[in-house]
């Protein structure tokens, strides 16, 4: 269908070995990031049940301008300044969404 949106989910998790930095980096990372060309919305979460945890939940118009995010400077900016202040790599997932209308 014509007004269909072909809506585009990441998730990225990181999980952190200094909090308060990368909540900062996080942080600036969503509010540069969010008058991207075609984002939608992008979230920032932190974890109830598991502390030092963080989510970033970003939505995008399309796949093609979610790609061209992951290789802007805001990006790599972010990814540089993670590289000390995470336990681990960070869990990215990318999600096509699934309407309730879709499953009728």
């Amino acid at each position: 269908m014509a007004d269909e949106l072909d809506l585009t989910i990441v998730i990225m998790r990181f999980d952190a070995t200094d909090r308060t930095q990368l909540e900062a980096v996080l942080a600036n990372y969503v509010v540069s990031s969010r008058g991207q060309p075609g984002c939608r919305n992008i979230d920032l979460c932190s974890s109830v049940t598991q502390p030092g945890r963080y989510v970033v939940v970003e939505k995008w118009e399309s796949s093609a301008a979610q790609r061209a995010h992951f290789d802007s400077d805001e990006m790599v900016k972010m990814a540089e300044a993670c590289k000390e202040i995470l336990a681990g790599p960070p869990d990215i997932d990318l999600l096509d969404a699934v309407s309730a209308h879709d499953l009728w």
